[in-house]
């Protein structure tokens, strides 16, 4: 049987009901004394006194943010080398802080860090995935559309999907390159720079007169590094290339707005969200530790008229951006953890505020030890079961940690990072908890064991330190190569080793049932994820991959049960609700399944793919005229979408319209080339038709190409339609 995430394929001899389920895509992600407390919090105002800076209402706002952007990967942070000459000439002619940070090192929590103000442990994102931005609280596009402004946010990969609750605000929020699904296991769907900065530009020309506020957000530096091949051939080291890459896509951006100068009546922020390690502290990418490297950001701040160039000492954060903004238009901002750095910008000299950060993933995502901290002038704190002290200011590169030298320092820094960690909100992701009796009762009847203790709040040991840990994130990354050359068995092994060091580790848990899948041993990934489920009942990832699996090995029925559970919460996560509408379908449940689907296209209302599902629910009951609303909506959201074009295709076969299923059917395949049943119907059709000719190369390269562990039977099939046209077009006699 092929995949759960493959849609149907009308011609294939089997049961319809069955081959309609493989429409169905349950799963989007395959996936720190008074005076100096008050400082640390920020006092939360937006103004800097009759003497700050002049404002200037009405004034349109570009935000710009480059994913895993070291600030010295940049020629105006110091690299001689760096080919970055728009982002170098915003810097000369605009403010550039030399000492901004960032709070977190993945991207879903620094972006609402940005955009709302606030400290991860008051907004609650701790993650890229299982959390979601509180409805209640205002960010930059909530504040500015409340004053007229036109909002757009045009995004480059998937931990900014829509769902994840950063559109709320915006009148447009462009994340429709979000297709299937994240891009699997070891990556991460994205879009090309220059396609994001062509919608922003053009949605900005739209804009006329009207006061804007636009947020582009670019991932070329992020991990893989595939810089395009003019930049590569050019620049040796792929970082830097990808770096010079992300600078060259916002040429079209920046040209007009640098030209005009203070006519463009603009203001531009442009940031990073986080840095890069490049294997400092045997670190080899980010995500892990918080060193410099990757806490260390560029922010520049461009406002002709309102602010001359120069280069700012003094720290910035974060949190800054949002009143800052507001604070250059000359509009209250809400009481929030940052504060202008107009002031600064214009050259006043300010007392250095304290930063918090933090690293959560590892211990979200690995069982590891939490890591919180906290910047105060050039001492850096970090709190892991072997805590640091640095002097960054005579060790920029944190060789040499001074704990255990200076106790009253460091108790004094305790001391301030306890009273950030005093207003944390704590771990609150969506979906059911295991500290609810009845979720527990559930569980429990279901044969799943649920621990008493939330993620993040068990004693940790030396042994949990990430320190300790590399190399497990070293296995990690090989794994990754090894799954990108194709040796699967060697991936396999390699996981497994990962499990038996660290069994309560959800990521490698999640990596191997999914290499297990693909593999073919569907049963063997079931196993796998029921066995992290027991250790980690509260791990929403894992429950939305382990539904989807059951489903697609024909347990909808027990699939339904488990994730009803999670589905029925007050605020469930978008992956379980879609993986719950696809196990109730295949449990011959429709109008329930369709209701599922309705719940998350209200946690998502811009998924193209859940209204791709609800179209597939459609056609197991023949009503073609809903299926196809929900297939154009589908592709209205994301014309790209392959599966919408293939679901168009089987209504047009079902109605005699083949050669209109063919043209749907041959789109998709151009769009997707991995939609191996979409291939399957084009060739089976042009078969069927006569035209052998014409259906060779489809079905020849649907044999080639389709993955044996999950279509070896249609394989078999094909090879056999081929070798009896080969017969029948040899020559007789």
């Amino acid at each position: 049987m092929a995949s759960a995430g493959t849609y149907n394929r009308e011609v294939v001899p089997a049961p319809e009901d069955a081959t309609l389920m493989r429409a169905l895509t349950g799963r989007s992600v395959v996936r720190g004394c008074a005076v100096a407390a008050l400082a640390g919090l920020g006092a939360g105002i937006s103004g800097g006194g009759p003497e700050a800076a002049p404002r200037e209402s009405g004034r349109s706002v570009l935000l710009v943010t480059i994913d895993t952007l070291r600030a010295d990967a940049l020629g105006a942070y110091g690299h001689e080398s760096a080919i970055t000459p728009w982002i170098d000439r915003l810097a000369r002619k605009g403010v550039r802080f030399d000492r901004a940070r960032a709070h977190n090192v993945v991207t879903l929590p620094s972006h609402a860090n940005i955009l709302s103000g606030r400290l991860p442990l008051e907004h609650g994102v701790r993650d890229n995935s299982g959390f979601r931005f509180p409805a209640e609280l205002p960010t930059l596009a909530t504040l500015l559309r409340e004053r007229g402004y036109r909002t757009g946010a045009f995004v480059s990969a998937f931990p900014l999907d829509s769902r994840f609750g950063l559109a709320r605000g915006f009148d447009v929020y462009e994340d429709s390159f979000v297709s299937v699904d994240a891009g699997g296991a070891f990556s991460v769907q994205e879009r090309p720079g220059p396609e994001t900065v062509a919608l922003a530009s053009d949605w900005i020309r739209r804009a006329g007169a009207e006061p804007y506020f636009c947020w582009v957000h670019l991932f070329e530096p992020h991990h893989p590094y595939r810089p395009p091949p003019g930049i590569a051939s050019r620049v040796e080291d792929p970082y830097a290339a990808e770096v010079s890459a992300a600078d060259a896509a916002l040429g079209p951006l920046l040209a007009s707005l640098l030209e005009r100068g203070a006519s463009a009546r603009t203001v531009v922020v442009l940031t990073s969200d986080h840095g890069e390690s490049l294997g400092e502290h045997g670190e080899q990418t980010h995500g892990l530790f918080a060193y410099e490297g990757t806490l260390r950001v560029p922010l520049i701040l461009w406002a002709p008229g309102l602010l001359e160039p120069r280069a700012v000492a003094s720290p910035a954060r974060h949190v800054d951006v949002l009143p800052t903004i507001l604070d250059a238009l000359g509009v209250g901002a809400p009481k929030v953890a940052g504060s202008s750095l107009l002031p600064a910008a214009r050259g006043r000299s300010a007392e250095p505020v304290p930063s918090y950060f933090e690293s959560l993933s590892p211990a979200l995502n690995r069982g590891w030890a939490p890591l919180y901290g906290v910047v105060r002038g050039e001492r850096k704190y970090v709190d892991l079961p072997v805590p640091e002290l640095y002097d960054l200011g005579a060790d920029p590169e944190e060789a040499d940690n001074l704990f255990g030298t200076g106790a009253g320092e460091v108790e004094a820094l305790r001391r301030l990072l306890g009273t950030y960690r005093a207003r944390d909100v704590g771990i609150r992701r969506p979906g059911a908890t295991v500290d609810d009796p009845e979720t527990r009762a559930r569980l429990e009847a279901l044969g799943y064991l649920s621990h008493p203790a939330g993620p993040l709040e068990r004693t940790y040991s030396e042994d949990d330190d990430p320190k300790n840990l590399i190399g497990i994130d070293a296995m990690l990354h090989e794994l990754a190569a090894l799954h990108g050359k194709g040796d699967l068995d060697g991936a396999i092994a390699l996981c497994r080793e990962i499990v038996r060091r660290r069994p309560g580790m959800p990521l490698g848990v999640s990596r191997l049932s999914y290499l297990l899948r693909q593999k073919g041993d569907l049963a063997g990934a079931i196993e796998v994820l029921q066995a992290g489920l027991e250790r980690e009942p509260d791990d929403v990832d894992l429950v939305a991959v382990l539904g989807a699996y059951l489903n697609e090995a024909g347990r909808s029925g027990e699939a339904a049960r488990l994730l009803a559970v999670y589905a029925e919460a007050a605020s469930p996560e978008f992956d379980v609700l879609n993986a719950y509408g696809v196990a109730l379908a295949g449990a011959g449940r429709p109008r329930d399944a369709l209701d599922a689907f309705r719940r998350a296209l209200d946690v998502d209302p811009s998924d193209a793919m859940t209204h791709v599902n609800m179209a597939t629910v459609h056609l197991m009951g023949r009503d073609h005229e809903r299926a196809r609303r929900e297939l154009q909506t589908a592709l209205e959201i994301n014309p790209r979408l392959a599966r919408a074009h293939n679901g168009l295709g089987v209504i047009a076969s079902r109605e005699g319209r083949l050669d209109d299923a063919l043209a749907h059917w041959k789109r998709a395949v151009e769009l997707d080339p991995a939609e191996f049943d979409t291939l399957f119907n084009v060739g089976s059709q042009l078969l069927r038709s006569g035209k052998h000719a014409e259906a060779r190369p489809y079905l020849e390269r649907f044999v080639r190409e389709a993955p044996p562990a999950l279509y070896a039977p249609d394989i078999a099939t094909v090879r056999g339609w081929l070798e009896r046209m080969s017969r029948s077009e040899r020559p007789t006699g």
